[in-house]
């Protein structure tokens, strides 16, 4: 993939494994065991939305604990202070669901990589000259695969990460139409599942996500 600029360890991480697991709104108390099934699983990449009650804590653990394992990041960053705060938390990845450009000048500044959420062209092109090393095309569930590809003929020295909508039915095609990884919410962190404490079908079903990426 032609990128137009060298690609760091951690996009060349993420283009490998292809899945980033995002973890919102579930109770604080079984975060752990969420994350430790997804590592289970094959998952390596693992967003912790700011918007999830205790995000910080889990954000500053994983990172201690998954050290090596796991690439461990903070979602929806959605200005200057949040962006702060995650990085004083330890988040490697910083992802939003908006473009701010203050947010993307803080990560350039300090070293910490900044994918914000995009869904023209010309916000894609922005966030990219801001020193994004990758966008999130968001809400995919409702611009379609067929937009992804559009977008990415004339854009595709810029990776995306397509979030919303993915599931193990389109992760595929959503793939071969060129998106980099996929960002995987409640789909993958299947909600019964954690208040069931089913972290063992939970691990499965991150298996299953991580298998059919490997045939893509």
């Amino acid at each position: 993939m032609t990128t137009g600029r060298e690609q760091s360890e951690l996009m060349k991480s993420l283009a490998a494994s292809k899945i980033v697991a995002i973890i919102r709104g579930i109770p604080e108390d079984k975060g752990d065991a969420t994350a430790e099934a997804l590592a289970e699983g094959g998952v390596v990449f693992l967003e912790v939305t700011l918007n999830t009650d205790g995000a910080l804590g889990m954000i500053s653990r994983f990172r201690e604990r998954y050290e090596g394992r796991m690439r461990i990041g903070a979602g929806t960053v959605l200005d200057l202070g949040q962006a702060k705060e995650a990085a004083a938390a330890g988040a490697e990845y910083i992802i939003s669901p908006n473009l701010d450009l203050e947010v993307v000048r803080f990560g350039v500044e300090q070293g910490i990589e900044v994918w914000p959420g995009t869904m023209t062209p010309t916000e894609i092109v922005a966030a990219y000259k801001a020193g994004a090393s990758a966008v999130k095309v968001f809400p995919l569930g409702s611009l379609g695969v067929g937009y992804l590809k559009e977008i990415r003929a004339p854009l595709n020295h810029i990776p995306m990460v397509a979030t919303g909508g993915v599931n193990l039915q389109n992760i595929r095609s959503v793939l071969d139409a060129g998106a980099v990884a996929v960002g995987l919410g409640g789909n993958l962190v299947d909600k019964k599942l954690v208040a069931d404490g089913d972290f063992k079908a939970l691990a499965k079903l991150a298996r299953a996500y991580a298998d059919e990426v490997a045939k893509a």
